[in-house]
């Protein structure tokens, strides 16, 4: 999308717009179901799917580059989240917890990605639907551990006298079961629009400098796209923690549901 935009011969489109998160559908008209998003989520599902099959499709017991790099990968996810922020329940999460590292981080990085320079977690939709299966899970093992009068009672009614119970079961309600997955989704979805719409001002006013009459400003186009280059560093360092924050803030709500007490 970025690239388009940037030909020094025509109109540049500045400054950036939210419409630009908008991609039109590929197959035209109203069938909005294919866009460049979905199209990209699917890279990055088949992306990893492939990789983690490639790499163990002959283990040897002295790994390969290939297999020592996915071995790595899944031993941070067990070790590093799953195990240390839930515990020895947490293996059984690894597999999950790792998945939504690994898509989460590739998904994010193909906002620095030439020729793509968008990432699907710039737009609402995705965050939106990682955050309500977190969401759905923590619910889920949280009954499934400790029944549901008991997970919902650690979670809505801390320790506190009883007269003060009117006043903070709406506030745990809205801590727990209302602002979690919400600011869960929003983190990731801010970070990266908020990067990509920076890369876009640079890049684009970059250009918009270069074309414009005032030979003074001319150069500054150059100061720019440097920024813009610096920029891209920076948004690769937020992509890794933001595909941590979320997948750590995931365990560690998996970890509470599976608390005994509050």
């Amino acid at each position: 999308m970025l690239a388009q935009q940037m030909a020094p011969t025509a109109e540049v489109p500045f400054p950036p717009t939210v419409g630009d998160f908008f991609t039109p559908s590929i197959l035209g008209g109203d069938d909005q179901w294919l866009t460049k998003y979905s199209i990209l989520v699917w890279v990055a599902v088949a992306a990893i799917i492939i990789y983690f099959l490639m790499s163990y499709r002959d283990p040897k017991l002295v790994p390969t580059k290939k297999q020592w790099m996915a071995e790595s990968i899944y031993n941070f996810g067990r070790n590093t989240i799953a195990k240390d922020m839930i515990g020895h329940e947490g293996l059984r999460f690894a597999p999950y917890l790792t998945t939504l590292f690994c898509f989460i981080l590739l998904t994010n990085f193909m906002g620095i990605i030439p020729g793509i320079q968008t990432s699907p977690n710039s737009h609402i939709a995705m965050p939106l639907v990682m955050a309500a299966i977190s969401y759905v899970m923590f619910i889920y093992v949280g009954i499934q551990k400790n029944g549901a009068g008991t997970f919902f009672k650690n979670h809505l009614m801390p320790p506190a006298p009883w007269f003060m119970m009117p006043i903070l079961i709406p506030i745990e309600l809205a801590s727990n079961f209302i602002f979690r997955p919400a600011t869960l989704a929003l983190r990731l979805f801010a970070n990266m629009f908020a990067g990509h719409v920076i890369l876009l001002v640079f890049t684009l006013g970059g250009f918009v400098l270069l074309n414009s009459e005032s030979l003074f400003l001319k150069p500054v186009s150059l100061l720019s796209w440097a920024l813009a280059i610096g920029l891209t560093f920076l948004e690769a360092l937020v992509a890794v923690l933001q595909a941590y924050v979320f997948t750590v803030l995931t365990a560690s709500y998996v970890s509470g549901a599976l608390a005994e007490e509050h």
